[in-house]
């Protein structure tokens, strides 16, 4: 029999059994609940690395948001239940609606949804959308007309790429009461991840785009790129000039192809390239006074998943005026050229065969006369090769002149009487007119002084036509005077510097100048008169062929730019024109 004293005892210790069990039972429950969170936890947290990773193998670097969305909205079926998803994207001409269906709904079950995720839409925008066209795509199960279950649990989820609303995405079920905080939490953590990952990558290219978007616009060049289907993706300012839009034009390619249609096909052309995977070169298209050069490309990307798969094409108009016009120049040089050769050596040959004979030689008078041809004809082409060394040394920047003390007022007057006789022919007035003030000596190359001289008063003498008249100036400037003004003060004829700039700024200086009363010269082809090569025809004499090398005014530019001086020319068309240098002073 059990003693009745130890009763109260047995009593406690069972009660602190049960407490034991009890609290035992309660910390076990707790553990598994815990536990169980955790494997939820880290089951969500799998989900979400595995479907991030999904979205970066199956999209790579790409800002296609639907694309992104199909990955999510297929991998669903691992972490949630539904009947329905869905998502619904904002473009500029319409909206595209898709949903996946994980069981047979009813048309009106597809209607229900798409109204509400097109209300959520509204409501975020702040504006209807009824007026946009809806794409809707339906993939998974079919719908069932005699399927009559409606929307019993819904929940949305905006989708916000750069701080701009672009869709919503929707999960639906025909049960009510399915989802709870916990599911919609990991996957609005999901869309927000891709959606940030997006923006970025978005930040990224604009910035990337702004780069070469800068450096096409800065180009000269101009450049248009196409995708694969020949639609233009970037075209700059140049282009734009090129084919003749304005800036806020939005051409095509067949735009492009319209303005070339004359010349050449450039679509098939730029097909051809991208087919063939060669740059094509077209030469000789021109538009309007332009000659242009027209690469085509394929563009290749060079990275990625799409390394080495083309993504388009690029076209380059190169402005090749210029090369053209240089080797115009240039040919047109050698022909001069020739032709200068071709008079001295001819002379030079007969005379040659003339003095073979014995007879030739004890005639005293002719061999005087043929030895003067002869002389003249060395001389010809000496003075061609001298032009030509003083123009090499010129543009290698080697060319000096010898300043020594010297009186311009002898030289000029000396040249003068040198030409009488060739303006007495030509029935042309040859005049000097000296100013007051001029020093009797300057500093200066009295040899290459000469030179610039002889080439003004020549040429003034080939432009005038009979009865015209020509005159060689000389007369002092002093700074902060222009020089046109300070000849008329002195009574001697000048033409407007119509394409200089102020000569008021010159420091002192003595100008020399020649004034004839020729047919003028035009604004344009002044800026053209000291380029190597450049000639002009002239009408003032009928008949009268005026030859030479277009190389004098290069070297007269060159001489006074040596001395320190500058060179001008003003001009009138019909009344004549004004060639002058200065001369700067020196303490002599």
């Amino acid at each position: 029999m059990f003693p009745r004293e130890l009763l109260p005892l047995a009593v406690g210790l069972i009660g602190l059994y049960v407490i034991v069990v009890a609290l035992s039972y309660w910390w076990a429950r707790r553990v598994r609940r815990e536990i169980e969170a955790k494997e939820r936890e880290i089951k969500h947290r799998l989900y979400e690395i595995a479907i991030l990773k999904e979205i970066s193998d199956r999209t790579g670097y790409s800002l296609n948001i639907q694309k992104i969305l199909d990955v999510i909205a297929g991998s669903l079926r691992q972490f949630i239940e539904y009947s329905a998803a869905s998502y619904m994207l904002l473009e500029p001409s319409k909206i595209i609606f898709k949903a996946d269906l994980d069981q047979s709904v009813s048309p009106q079950f597809i209607k229900d949804i798409r109204g509400r995720m097109l209300g959520s839409l509204e409501a975020l925008l702040g504006r209807p959308l009824a007026d946009m066209q809806i794409e809707e795509t339906l993939t998974g199960a079919i719908m069932l007309d005699d399927v009559d279950e409606l929307v019993q649990s819904f929940f949305n989820i905006p989708l916000v790429i750069g701080g701009q609303l672009v869709g919503v995405l929707t999960i639906a079920h025909t049960k009510a009461g399915l989802y709870k905080e916990e599911e919609m939490a990991i996957l609005y953590k999901i869309v927000n991840q891709a959606s940030q990952a997006v923006t970025s990558l978005g930040e990224v290219v604009k910035t990337e785009q702004g780069k070469i978007i800068a450096m096409l616009e800065s180009m000269v060049e101009g450049v248009v790129m196409t995708d694969r289907d020949y639609h233009i993706v970037a075209m700059n300012p140049s282009a734009r000039a090129i084919v003749g839009y304005t800036p806020t034009g939005e051409p095509t390619m067949f735009d492009i192809v319209e303005k070339f249609k004359n010349i050449f096909n450039l679509q098939e052309k730029l097909e051809e390239s991208i087919k063939l995977d060669k740059m094509i070169t077209l030469d000789g298209a021109v538009l309007g006074d332009k000659y242009y050069q027209i690469l085509l490309s394929p563009v290749k990307s060079n990275q990625g998943a799409m390394k080495g798969q083309v993504l388009g094409g690029v076209i380059i108009f190169h402005d090749i005026t210029h090369e053209k016009e240089a080797e115009k120049m240039r040919s047109d040089f050698t022909s001069m050229m020739v032709h200068e050769l071709r008079s001295p050596l001819g002379n030079i040959k007969k005379i040659g065969e003339l003095m073979k004979s014995s007879k030739i030689l004890e005639d005293k008078e002719a061999s005087t006369e043929y030895a003067g041809m002869l002389y003249d004809s060395s001389s010809s082409m000496l003075d061609l090769v001298n032009d030509l060394l003083d123009v090499s040394k010129l543009e290698a920047g080697k060319f000096e002149v010898d300043r020594q003390p010297g009186n311009i007022k002898e030289l000029l007057v000396e040249r003068v009487k040198f030409f009488d006789t060739t303006a007495r022919d030509a029935s042309v007035a040859l005049k000097i007119s000296l100013g007051e003030g001029v020093p009797d000596v300057v500093s200066m190359d009295t040899k290459r002084t000469a030179q610039i001289v002889n080439n003004l008063l020549s040429n003034a003498l080939k432009y005038t036509p009979k009865g015209g008249t020509v005159t060689a100036e000389c007369f002092l400037h002093t700074q902060g005077t222009e020089i046109g003004a300070e000849a008329l003060r002195f009574g001697m004829p000048w033409f407007a510097e119509s394409a200089e700039k102020s000569t008021a700024n010159l420091a002192k200086s003595v100008v020399v100048a020649v004034t004839d009363t020729g047919e003028g010269i035009s604004l344009e082809n002044v800026g053209k008169l000291w380029n190597k090569f450049t000639q002009f025809t002239s009408t003032a004499r009928k008949g009268a062929e005026h030859k030479g090398t277009g190389l004098g005014l290069v070297i007269v530019k060159g001489i006074v730019e040596a001395h320190g001086g500058t060179v001008g020319v003003g001009s009138k068309l019909g009344s004549g024109s004004t060639f002058y240098f200065t001369l700067p002073l020196e303490v002599v």
